[in-house]
């Protein structure tokens, strides 16, 4: 009865250890729309890192309908997408700048890219976007990136 009442407790504990993780793993899709497939994305204020997972189902290639996911402060974001397109494809579109949080790697259709980053001095009262900086996306794809309590 011992041994039964450690599996099922272990168990118990796994599953919640489990459900913590994939809480801080996200996944947001992109097409030749230029959309994203979530206008928010949140994390619990007890993720330490965050993996996000970047996918492109459409079927056009990165020169042409590249994405990325870029996270900033919401008052960053327009300094961030300039500097940016300046950066150019070879740097990602990503300029190399403090005010961007987390960047992934431009791709193009049927390609996926991931990242892990630290949420180290952001907070749940933070005022966070996510965007794509190829050029001319921005201003349809973006969204609100939280940390909750």
């Amino acid at each position: 009865m011992r041994f039964l009442k450690t599996m099922v407790l272990g168990s118990l504990l796994f599953v919640a250890n489990s459900a913590l993780a994939n809480e801080c793993e996200l996944t947001i899709d992109s097409n030749d729309q230029m959309r994203y497939d979530k206008k928010e994305l949140s994390v619990p204020a007890s993720c330490s890192e965050v993996t996000l997972t970047l996918t492109h189902s459409g079927k056009m290639g990165k020169k042409v309908m590249g994405h990325n996911w870029v996270l900033s402060k919401a008052s960053d974001m327009q300094s961030v997408v300039q500097q940016g397109m300046a950066a150019g494809l070879d740097n990602q579109y990503t300029p190399d700048s403090d005010a961007v949080l987390a960047a992934t790697d431009v791709i193009g259709g049927g390609e996926e890219t991931s990242i892990t980053f630290s949420t180290e001095g952001m907070d749940a009262n933070g005022n966070y976007k996510f965007y794509c900086t190829f050029p001319g996306h921005s201003a349809i794809m973006q969204g609100v990136f939280k940390i909750t309590k």
